[in-house]
């Protein structure tokens, strides 16, 4: 019974997880170059374009936006996969000198890295704009 459920609703929810996923991914990007969702900092300010944090801010607002428009997912899923193995290495490993993420708190970096690294391998999915080029492509 649960084979045809699976096969039935796995290419939707596939595409459900990368809007949500990719949702709250921008919301980290968007509040570091653009100062939204409150902001970084004490002050709620953006951080400098040139710095780490600036750097992770537009990898996250870029990649974030195409991957919930599920365009151009497998790179974008890509570099969004490294950023957070770096991210989860040189901010949390590197800032605690520990390795187990219930110690240095790097549960949801670690999390985006194998969600992103399970889209580059997977795709979009049936909802995105990938799909739909390559349908466009397929009837031309």
């Amino acid at each position: 019974m649960l084979a045809p459920l699976n096969s039935r609703y796995l290419p939707t929810v596939q595409s459900a997880l990368r809007i949500a996923a990719g949702l709250t991914f921008f919301s980290h990007g968007a509040q570091k170059t653009l100062g939204w969702f409150g902001g970084t900092g004490p002050d709620g300010g953006t951080a400098e374009l040139m710095s780490r944090w600036g750097a992770a801010g537009v990898i996250e607002l870029v990649a974030g936006t195409l991957l919930i428009l599920g365009l151009g997912t497998r790179l974008a899923a890509f570099i969004a996969s490294g950023e957070m193995a770096i991210a989860y290495f040189w901010i949390h490993v590197g800032g605690s000198g520990k390795i187990l993420w219930w110690q240095n708190h790097g549960e949801m970096v670690m999390l985006y890295s194998f969600i992103w690294l399970v889209y580059a391998a997977w795709g979009a999915g049936p909802i995105s704009l990938d799909a739909w080029l390559a349908k466009r492509r397929g009837a031309a």
